[in-house]
């Protein structure tokens, strides 16, 4: 199992990877979910995938395992930030305005963590291993790109995973319900106990 921060500069290196992950994601959100989201070519995409973010993969023999994107919360691009300062502005249909208790924070040291998954298909006794790993690369990168903290929607009961995961998380937001009943919970997540 490997674990693979991608990027618009380096995704050169890494083959099918980035397509891949773009894969992993329509499966997960568009198959699996039912979320009326935008694909092409067998791929799901939002105006998030901008140069501005990154993908952390895990992956197997170039199957995609487990993913997330990070974006910064000062990312521009047209009239779209990032998701949750976008839903909070109301220019997203599909996410509640008030997923917040405070305003979205614009800050070079805050990212926002999106589209995070682990595929269907890995064996439960695997699960929490890719989870961990998933994570480990995040809040590595996340610090690498100068972020100490990240803001994210995750579903409702992902804290107590975070606590299994060592993450420091606390809940930003009241408990949402997406078009597809999902019930998520935007999350404040502390990278300054992760120094290592």
């Amino acid at each position: 199992m490997q674990v693979t921060t991608l990027s618009f500069a380096n995704l050169h290196n890494h083959g099918e990877l980035f397509a891949n992950m773009f894969r992993a994601r329509r499966q997960t959100f568009i198959e699996r979910n039912n979320w009326n989201l935008p694909e092409a070519n067998g791929m799901e995409f939002d105006q998030y995938d901008t140069p501005a973010s990154r993908w952390v993969a895990v992956h197997e023999f170039g199957r995609v395992l487990a993913g997330v994107r990070l974006t910064p919360t000062t990312a521009r691009c047209g009239i779209y930030s990032y998701m949750i300062r976008d839903a909070q502005l109301g220019l997203l249909d599909s996410i509640a305005q008030d997923l917040l208790f405070e305003k979205a924070p614009v800050a070079p040291h805050i990212w926002e963590s999106s589209r995070v998954f682990v595929a269907d298909d890995v064996p439960a006794k695997l699960r929490l291993r890719v989870q961990c790993a998933l994570i480990s690369e995040m809040v590595r990168s996340a610090r690498e790109l100068g972020a100490t903290s990240l803001i994210g929607i995750v579903p409702e009961h992902s804290p107590r995973l975070a606590r299994r995961t060592g993450i420091d998380c606390v809940p930003a937001g009241r408990v949402i319900e997406t078009d597809g009943g999902d019930r998520s919970v935007c999350i404040n997540i502390g990278l300054a106990t992760k120094l290592h």
